[in-house]
């Protein structure tokens, strides 16, 4: 692999950022709350699903 100058790197650098695209405020915050409603049910369906363990493994070792 060939190397390059510090001063071409850096155009290339300049080259490729200007090829980014940036998300829209929209996005950001669709995206946002997508992400805390899918935590949020997540952390209900963790905690249900431990709720049964819990009452399984309380009724196998009789301490209720």
């Amino acid at each position: 692999m060939a190397r390059t100058n510090p001063f071409q790197f850096i155009q290339q650098t300049r080259a490729e950022i200007t090829k980014v695209v940036w998300p829209t405020r929209r996005e950001v915050l669709i995206t946002t709350a997508m992400v805390l409603v899918l935590a949020i049910i997540a952390a209900i369906f963790f905690s249900g699903i431990d709720a049964v363990i819990r009452l399984g493994l309380r009724s196998v070792l009789g301490m209720f």
